[in-house]
């Protein structure tokens, strides 16, 4: 039998190695600004087309590349930045590997111009699939210009497999995001398709943080800085006021690279215990300056994973820090147990000039041995104490009558409110009596209490009034039928790059639901109208705002369809909240819409809307059968 084991052809072995290096052009950006990080840049330009898929640039004014670097650097596992196995463990470069640009030569069309400094002449090599089509000395600028075009063009399969353009930018966003905050004294543009999105200049790590957030972002940080003998701890973390409901504003850096460490994010999360709205997320931007023989960052092909040497004592350490700036700028609840306050709020303080001296006043001619001088205001005192005792403890009339309600029939029952009328509504679905007068009720504004034949119907109106909007926005999504009122001023919002790259894939889908919104200028929109069935007192921004941040949520939570995401975002976001007040007609019109829907019960999450409690349940919790 002949031998079957043999070596894999390079190509062949180069496109195995970049299916785990570069999953999508995300992939491929990250592993070439981190090329010219390494290489000493302090001006990285970064030009894409068609997010990534026809074009990746990277232009960097670094040390640049000799003419056998040029052609060496695409070879698997060529490196300059590790000379043997210790030095993995005193790794302070980006790469080390060796097998980015060789996994990305194997699947892609790449363009290389290089010159160093001190050369008079440059290098250009061109590579297609792993072969050389072309290396040859050329006049270029100093530094590196890399393309990458067509992307995957020798694995239909892998390109077939990219999401839309805008989901492939956002990914390209965020790995743009990760490095400008690692590198704040970097100059760093990207320019896609033509258009400007970010001009960072070399800044703090504060001016960073707003440059790519927003504005907004100047008053919400909170800074974060702990000095020890086993790491250093600097960034800034979020007031609590401003978390939101996605995970997306969340940076943790190991010696300037971006990793991945749920144990590290559950320490910044205790560090906010019961300050924090609940399901929501705060942003935290954090350094750790570690000794690179105290980690092993050598565990994902990805290099998001990291190893310490000390993981415990590091968790205390950031969850200290963070509780420690929370509390030192007044973030944090803080107790003062010597501080008597079960009457502060009943004193008002006054200036002293303000304060006016009491005054007694008598009448000098009294004398009270004599009954002449009893003065008439006396008696009329008395008089009046006297009245007032007798009218107190007079005998009430008619009090025969209490007892009236003893002689009433047991089968009789008192109304809860004189004003609810008698409602009718069709079978419920899960109910087998039959539902014929109906009475309605609110327990703390939050649920709705119905008596049925077979015992009591619960209502989460929140949950209710949710199912309802969703059904209703989905049908206008469909039919691109949405009702719109015109806001009487239009308002203005601002996004930052990624959230307006999600809202020019959603723009027209948020139109069929009502609004009235066109882009004005780079991330700026304008908001005329909004859906007729958000009623009035409306935030106009808030509201898309929210409607953002729930459509990420969900996307990341429960992977569902475009439109169908959208509806559950702005149903969630429209409807009634608890400890909303609804009177009967309200009830009444709730209930109608709720048991017109397709699915009544079910919440859009899944939960249950309606809940019935029978008869014997009832009569079980009380011990009778």
């Amino acid at each position: 039998m002949s031998d079957i084991i043999q070596l894999l052809p390079d190509n062949v072995a180069n496109q195995i190695a970049a299916g785990e290096v570069v999953q999508r052009p995300a992939a491929a950006i990250k592993e070439l600004i981190e090329n010219a990080i390494d290489a000493g840049a302090d001006k990285i330009q970064l030009i894409i087309k068609d997010a990534g898929k026809s074009l990746i640039q990277v232009i960097d004014n670094g040390c640049g590349m000799s003419v056998t670097d040029a052609r060496l650097c695409f070879e698997r596992h060529a490196t300059s930045k590790i000379r043997k196995a210790e030095d993995l463990f005193a790794i302070r470069t980006m790469g080390f590997r060796g097998e980015a640009m060789a996994s990305i030569a194997a699947i892609a069309h790449v363009t290389l111009k290089t010159r160093r400094f001190e050369d008079e002449l440059g290098t250009v090599v061109e590579i297609e699939g792993s072969k050389i089509i072309t290396q040859a000395p050329e006049a270029v600028a100093a530094g590196t210009n890399i393309s990458i075009k067509n992307l995957f063009f020798n694995i239909p399969a892998r390109r077939n497999f990219l999401k839309s353009n805008s989901v492939e930018m956002r990914h390209i966003i965020e790995e743009f995001q990760r490095i400008a905050l690692a590198n704040p004294e970097i100059f760093l543009t990207l320019h896609s398709n033509g258009n400007e999105m970010f001009h960072l200049p070399a800044e703090t790590l504060k001016q960073r943080i707003v440059h790519l957030f927003g504005n907004t972002y100047n008053q919400r940080l909170v800074p974060v800085e702990e000095d020890t003998s086993i790491i250093k701890v600097n960034g800034f973390v979020g007031k609590p006021q401003f978390a939101k409901k996605t995970r997306g504003e969340q940076f943790f850096f190991v010696n300037k690279r971006f990793i991945r460490d749920h144990y590290l994010n559950h320490a910044v999360m205790n560090a906010f215990e019961e300050i924090l709205p609940a399901e929501t997320f705060p942003l935290y931007v954090l350094f750790i300056d570690i000794d690179p023989s105290k980690i092993d960052i050598n565990v994902h092909p990805t290099k998001t994973e990291i190893k310490y040497e000390d993981e415990k004592a590091i968790y205390a350490i950031i969850r200290s820090a963070v509780k420690r700036s929370l509390g030192r700028y007044n973030i944090a609840p803080s107790l003062d147990f010597e501080q008597e306050t079960g009457f502060s709020n009943m004193i008002t303080p006054k200036p002293l000039d303000e304060i006016i001296v009491p005054t007694v006043s008598f009448n000098p001619d009294f004398n009270p041995f004599e009954p002449d001088q009893v003065t008439k205001t006396t008696f009329s005192r008395a008089d009046n104490y006297m009245a007032g005792f007798e009218k107190k403890s007079a005998i009430p009339q008619n009090w025969d009558t209490l007892y009236q309600i003893t002689e009433r029939d047991e089968s009789m029952q008192l109304p809860l409110e004189h004003e609810q009328q008698e409602r009718s509504i069709h079978q419920l679905p899960g109910v087998n009596s039959q539902v014929t007068t109906k009475q309605f009720f609110q327990i703390h504004n939050r649920f709705i209490v119905s008596q049925i034949h077979s015992g009591v119907m619960l209502i989460d109106q929140q949950a209710a009034h949710e199912r309802i909007l969703f059904e209703q926005f989905k049908s206008q999504l469909d039919q691109h039928k949405g009702l719109s009122q015109q806001s009487l001023f239009p308002q203005s919002i601002d996004l930052n790059p990624s959230d307006n790259e999600l809202m020019q894939d959603l723009l027209e889908d948020i139109q069929s639901l009502g609004f009235q919104i066109r882009s004005f200028g780079k991330n700026s929109y304008i908001i005329d109208g909004i859906p007729a069935d958000l009623g009035t007192g409306i935030d106009e921004r808030k509201i898309i705002e929210q409607i953002l941040e729930d459509y990420k949520n969900n996307l990341s939570d429960f992977k569902i369809e475009k439109r169908e995401n959208l509806a559950k975002s702005l149903a969630r976001n429209a409807a009634i909240k608890p400890g909303t007040f609804l009177d009967n007609n309200a009830i009444s019109e709730l209930i109608d819409q709720l048991f017109a829907c397709e699915s009544p019960n079910i919440s859009i999450f899944g939960k249950p809307i309606v809940i019935t409690i029978t008869l014997q349940e009832l009569l079980e919790k009380f011990s009778k059968n």
